[in-house]
């Protein structure tokens, strides 16, 4: 009892802080929601409570860039996962430990500056009269400036380098933590690279890949100075609706209701992803269990140790 008090003693501040920097923000979030905006010059009211700045916010215009804002967010979650776990795993099996620290510090260089300064940089060098434009004219790629800005595709630039550290460093830890032991017993066994990678390395990875595609996934669906900056009109974001809402409408509620809308299609699209991988997965983990059997009570084997015993099967 006394281990418990302390520990949870030890937990109280990071409770509070949540409590009073998240669960409350959100809390009001959800409470605006359901209230107006009285008259020109108020921003919320809530004597009078309903749905309708729900319905109000499931107009066409906003489901059409909620669409495009879901498009953004998933295709640079799948760019910063396919960019960043060949570099995640070469920085943890293939670079000398002792490199390790100034490659990782290479990884974060970019969060030494703003956010919205790194954007506009890539607005300078995608820019019609910018060198990058330029230099590929000079060379004869391009017949004419270079049309790239304010697009769709500048968005996707822009987002897969402004999240790709976070997909690296989890991946790296996860990458890291697996060790060159079990690797090696993998190999003694007899497996290849690829049956080694996809049964031992990448199921042992797996809570750091979970964390990566969460941590760039759930701030790229509600970053906005991205696609204001390098998209304009046609990199619309839902992000850029909910702040036009409470800077420029002054409309608290229906931003808010805008909000809400946006965190629960973002928990749905997670729980379906989840779904959708947890069914993809279900007939390896049906056939290690024919393969092997169910193993006896003093004997329990996780997943990982499964895949290493059908090899030798």
């Amino acid at each position: 009892m006394r281990s418990r008090s302390a520990g949870a003693a030890l937990a109280a501040p990071a409770w509070a802080w949540l409590l009073l920097f998240f669960v409350a923000p959100v809390a009001m979030v959800v409470w605006f929601s359901f209230g107006y905006k009285p008259g020109i010059f108020g921003t919320h009211a809530n004597d009078i409570l309903s749905f309708d700045r729900y319905a109000e916010a499931m107009s066409p215009t906003f489901f059409a860039t909620f669409q495009n804002t879901l498009w953004v967010g998933v295709i640079g979650t799948v760019l910063c996962f396919a960019i960043g776990a060949p570099v995640a795993y070469w920085m943890a099996f293939k670079v000398k430990p002792e490199r390790r620290g100034i490659l990782i510090a290479l990884v974060l260089v970019p969060f030494w500056t703003n956010f919205l300064v790194r954007t506009i940089g890539w607005q300078v060098i995608m820019a019609p009269e910018g060198w990058l434009s330029t230099a590929l004219q000079a060379i004869g790629v391009l017949d004419g400036p270079l049309d790239l800005l304010y697009t769709r595709t500048a968005v996707i630039v822009g987002v897969v380098y402004n999240y790709l550290p976070l997909m690296v460093l989890p991946l790296f830890v996860a990458f890291d933590r697996v060790g060159p032991a079990l690797r090696e017993a993998s190999k003694d066994l007899g497996a290849g690279k690829l049956s080694t990678f996809f049964r031992i390395t990448l199921p042992l990875s797996q809570p750091g890949i979970i964390a990566g595609v969460l941590l760039v996934f759930i701030p790229l669906m509600g970053d906005y100075i991205t696609a204001t900056v390098l998209g304009g009109a046609k990199g619309n974001m839902v992000g850029q609706l909910v702040a036009s809402q409470f800077q420029t409408a002054q409309n608290w509620a229906l931003g808010s209701a805008m909000a809400v809308l946006l965190m629960l299609v973002i928990m749905l699209t997670i729980g379906v992803a989840a779904g959708i991988i947890w069914l993809v997965t279900l007939p390896f983990r049906s056939r290690s269990r024919l393969v092997l059997g169910p193993a006896p009570q003093e004997m329990r084997v996780d997943s990982v140790t499964r895949n290493a015993l059908e090899v030798t099967r």
